[in-house]
């Protein structure tokens, strides 16, 4: 049965839901909250990207949805469950049965994601004979397709290679092909093309987004560049020192930006357009170390809006106009208390007549 919309009911209903999800680590220093109270929730067929900087709490967040934390140090609340299923409720033989067939994740270093002593087909058809009881001969077929699929040239012969044998670009091929072996509802990809050089890079997302779009299954971009996201995802979550700073429609992001983290991050994309050498814009500072209390805004000690009351109050997720859209911010972009904001700063010496943050390094 499908709506009006030519959709069917299944589409509607969030394939991942995240709720108040709160990752802490035990450290010499004392507890160090890495992921802060994230929600979001995610439907079929929709691809979301998680943008930040590193150790904005990105891939804490992915690892902490599977469950890949280690137990010794880590402390997880929160509800995680995929196609209503309770994450944190499992034991771990019942997570080993839901990563391949459930969710699956493709992670930034495909070298150290691969058995250095085990040949290419025999990892592709793992999860295969695993998960699907299916014979030697029938996974080693699967394993041939998947590769095929997954654009490795002269797979048959690659089916018998190692890891070492690869470029760097084929062996993140690879590593997509294993997590596509048994179908997953869900694929999270941590920062995929680390590494890489960027015609490969761009490679590599073309393929995730077409396996994506071609397999309707949801999935969860992970990545430090704004560019990245721009036309791969329909949605965008904006995380910095552990929290959702802004979330919205990808085009509505990009349109109407509303915290100013979210511009700093676009302001430093570089643009075809510049001059050749042309400098970079950074943002200045770095990001809180997690481990004090934090006051106020994360972001204000670096950020180009700030006030008085941005170093003594937390904003609270805000609604914009659309409806899908909210922020975390005093001084929002683009409104008349930010532009007021700005000429602040200008004329207390804070910001350059150019715009830039002084007194930040």
């Amino acid at each position: 049965m499908t709506d009006t919309n030519g959709d069917t009911p299944d589409d509607h209903a969030p394939v991942l839901v995240v709720k108040n999800l709160t990752t802490t680590f035990a450290t010499p220093r004392g507890p160090l909250t890495a992921v802060d109270d994230v929600s979001f929730t995610l439907r079929r067929g929709t691809a979301l990207g998680i943008v930040g900087e590193s150790g904005s709490g990105k891939s804490v967040t992915a690892r902490s949805i599977m469950r890949l934390l280690p137990k010794s140090n880590v402390t997880t609340s929160g509800e995680v469950s995929i196609n209503g299923i309770d994450m944190m409720a499992l034991s771990p033989k019942e997570l080993r049965a839901m990563w391949g067939p459930e969710v699956a994740m493709v992670f930034q270093d495909p070298l150290g994601s691969l058995n250095p002593v085990m040949r290419i087909g025999d990892q592709v058809a793992e999860g295969l004979r695993i998960h699907h009881k299916v014979s030697r001969k029938e996974a080693r077929a699967t394993a041939l397709q998947l590769l095929r699929s997954v654009g490795i040239p002269s797979p048959q012969t690659r089916l018998d290679e190692y890891p070492h044998q690869l470029s760097g670009g084929m062996r993140q091929r690879v590593v997509i092909a294993i997590a596509l072996s048994c179908g997953p509802k869900l694929l999270i990809a941590d920062e995929p093309t680390t590494a890489l050089d960027v015609t490969v890079q761009a490679q590599i997302l073309d393929l995730l987004s077409d396996q994506q779009s071609e397999r309707h299954m949801p999935l969860v971009l992970i990545t430090h560049d704004l560019g990245v996201v721009a036309g791969r995802t329909q949605e965008v979550i904006v995380m910095y020192a552990g929290r959702i700073m802004e979330r919205a429609r990808t085009p509505v992001l990009f349109r109407d930006m509303k915290m100013p983290y979210t511009e700093a991050l676009f302001r430093s994309i570089p643009k075809v357009e510049y001059p050749s050498h042309t400098k970079l814009a950074i943002i200045p500072g770095r990001p809180p170390t997690m481990v004090e209390p934090i006051r106020g805004c994360r972001f204000a000690p670096r950020c180009r809006y700030a006030q008085p009351r941005c170093l003594e109050e937390e904003p609270e997720l805000t609604p914009a106009v659309d409806r899908d859209h909210v922020y975390r911010c005093f001084y929002p972009v683009g409104t008349p208390e930010g532009e007021q904001a700005l000429e602040i700063n200008r004329s207390n010496g804070r910001l350059t007549p150019e715009g830039e943050l002084t007194g930040v390094s």
